[in-house]
């Protein structure tokens, strides 16, 4: 078993994906390595009024206004102080808008897994308290089972659209 993991390894950039892990709730989630910017430690953030409670708010990332999204909320999780293994993932996503920089809360960073390609299966149609649109597959490793998000998805239906014509006029 030891030499297929190291084979998996070695084949990571032709026949493989890396995916960085992170902890919620005592489940182990990933997302591409392609799309993290950077990885911070916690820090406070500038609260926007009429946002989503999982829209934590905003922050100034080297001039940049940075949207944060707590996962816990936006999954239904229960909430829990931040504390000092708590970080925010800086991804860059595509969307309906064009490519943007959004932070998300997480328990804990994990590790880096290489998941060879075809060894990820489709979520069951049944799927816990993740609407399952977020989940792009699931995948068995080191015996253990990863939810692996879209994240292009999660957070495109997770921040907020401008209003409808109608609604401006109310």
């Amino acid at each position: 078993m030891a030499n297929e993991s190291k084979a998996a390894d070695n084949g990571a950039a032709t026949d493989s994906e890396q995916y960085l892990t992170f902890m919620l709730a005592g489940e182990e989630y990933g997302v591409d390595i392609l799309r993290v910017q950077e990885i911070k430690g916690w820090d406070k953030v500038t609260r926007i009024p009429r946002t989503p409670e999982y829209v934590l708010g905003v922050i100034n990332l080297r001039g940049s206004v940075v949207p944060i999204l707590d996962l816990r909320s936006r999954f239904g999780l229960d909430k829990i102080v931040f504390g000092p293994t708590t970080v925010i993932i800086v991804v860059k996503v595509a969307g309906r808008r064009g490519e943007r920089t959004v932070g998300m809360v997480v328990d804990a960073v994990s590790d880096v897994y290489n998941v060879p390609v075809g060894a990820s299966k489709p979520p069951p149609d049944v799927c816990g308290s993740i609407d399952t649109v977020f989940v792009k597959a699931l995948a068995t490793i080191a015996d253990k089972l990863v939810i692996l998000l879209d994240i292009d998805r999660l957070i495109d239906n997770s921040i907020i659209e401008e209003p409808l014509s109608g609604a401006a006029a109310a």
